[in-house]
């Protein structure tokens, strides 16, 4: 049985109780996968495709990773902080060069490897529009590496991007982590967070992961459960 792997950043991450109620979108796309299939979430907070590597989280996921296994592939957040050397990458250089090192070692395992462009920030100019460069070149970058490799790309990045705009400013909060003080222990003094995603974002948006598998077709479609009916629950 094919197992995912997620590499990627604490959009996608796998939470527990002492971060309640952030949750990650893999674990909101769980259900959306056929219970047989596991899920193995390596996903950290903070990290880019340079500290994901030099940290050998990659290493990790190639010791266990088998042939007919998923990597999921989702950087960009973090890429980009070029005041932090331990993270910066230039998209059109380092971040594609290091994004084919994730490729390449899935394919050294006969494993098949997916990339998904970052989650759209929750950054609103007025109640119906968002910046123009959330996440700058990071998913042109990263599609445009996934043609040369011939990479099959879940462009999260747009799709998030469009569902945002059509629920607006104020109605997107609830898929983000806003909270009132004392609304949850963990966060007494409450927090606003356009980032992050509460357990309604995390099932909304992975959601839209398992609809871009659904678009993939073959493979990527027997992962689910029941794609015929996959617009269920993606209602805005």
């Amino acid at each position: 049985m094919s197992r995912i792997f997620w590499a990627g950043d604490s959009t996608v991450k796998e939470n527990d109780f002492t971060t309640y109620p952030q949750t990650g979108i893999g674990q909101g796309m769980r259900l959306f996968i056929k219970k047989e299939i596991e899920i193995i979430n390596h996903a950290e907070n903070g990290r880019s495709t340079k500290s994901f590597l030099d940290e050998f989280r990659l290493a990790a996921i190639y010791n266990d990773i088998k042939e007919d296994d998923f990597l999921f592939i989702q950087f960009g957040h973090n890429d980009s902080k070029i005041e932090d050397p331990g993270r910066y990458t230039k998209a059109f250089g380092d971040y594609q060069e290091n994004l084919e090192k994730f490729v390449n070692a899935a394919r050294n395992k006969m494993a098949h490897p997916v990339f998904i462009t970052p989650l759209c920030r929750r950054y609103f100019v007025d109640e119906t529009h968002l910046e123009e460069k959330i996440h700058g070149d990071y998913p042109k970058a990263m599609i445009e590496t996934g043609k040369k490799l011939k990479v099959p790309v879940i462009d999260l990045f747009s799709m998030s991007r469009e569902f945002l705009l059509k629920v607006g400013d104020e109605g997107s909060k609830r898929y983000f982590m806003h909270l009132a003080p004392d609304e949850y222990s963990n966060y007494p003094d409450g927090l606003t967070d356009n980032t992050h995603l509460k357990y309604e974002g995390a099932v909304a948006f992975g959601g839209l992961v398992a609809k871009g598998l659904k678009e993939l077709g073959d493979i990527y479609w027997n992962l689910l459960i029941e794609p015929e009916r996959l617009d269920i629950g993606l209602k805005v």
